[in-house]
């Protein structure tokens, strides 16, 4: 079975095309903008042009605009090719690229918008140990962490806690997405944004 990953909710797009558990074809870009014009095409210039009997998206938390583009991209590509989609939590996907062989416990620290960071514990198994949480810095400093933070604000999340943690600079990429725990995916394709939208209806 061919799975395509498409995780595009931070400045990072990657996609990444797998037979059953063999990487076939990945591209991964640091965009900061222009997902949407960039997605397709990426996926377009895998093997087969990226078609899969299932579909692996990022529900993030991360941008909002590139959250909507992946999952919009999913639903799409899964209704031309009737595969099914299976949405994962971004941040698990840092703490499953950030454990690899080891297999210890991680904190993922991720920018988050408006100056607050999105901050998230999992355990030896790669399993989330509570619910995302969008900090300030100041919040972030006197929170506890485990000793191995990754994620693209964890050298800036060690500094603040001021001991001998280590950092792990990363951005999500779709050739790990398999490496997630399998419980963790849902096919309830639920953006998880993390915050608040900056839009607001009028009262």
């Amino acid at each position: 079975m061919r799975t395509l990953a498409i995780d595009c909710s931070t400045e990072a797009c990657s996609v990444a095309l797998f037979e059953d558990e063999r990487l076939l074809a990945a591209q991964h870009e640091v965009l900061g903008r222009g997902h949407a014009e960039k997605l397709v095409p990426m996926v377009a210039a895998l093997d087969g042009r990226g078609q899969a009997e299932r579909i692996l998206v990022s529900l993030g938390p991360g941008s909002f605009t590139g959250v909507r583009v992946g999952l919009a991209a999913a639903r799409a590509l899964a209704i031309a090719w009737q595969s099914n989609v299976l949405g994962y939590p971004g941040l698990a996907l840092i703490a499953a690229m950030a454990r690899g062989d080891r297999g210890e416990p991680v904190s993922v620290c991720m920018n988050g918008g408006h100056g607050e960071w999105f901050v998230q514990d999992f355990d030896a198994a790669g399993l989330p140990e509570n619910a995302v949480a969008s900090l300030t810095p100041n919040a972030v400093a006197t929170r506890k962490f485990h000793d191995l933070i990754a994620g693209n604000r964890a050298a800036e999340c060690v500094a603040l806690c001021g001991d001998n943690r280590r950092a792990i600079e990363l951005l999500p990429d779709a050739r790990h997405a398999l490496s997630i725990a399998e419980v963790l995916l849902t096919d309830r394709l639920v953006p998880e944004y993390g915050r608040r939208p900056d839009a607001r209806l009028p009262a």
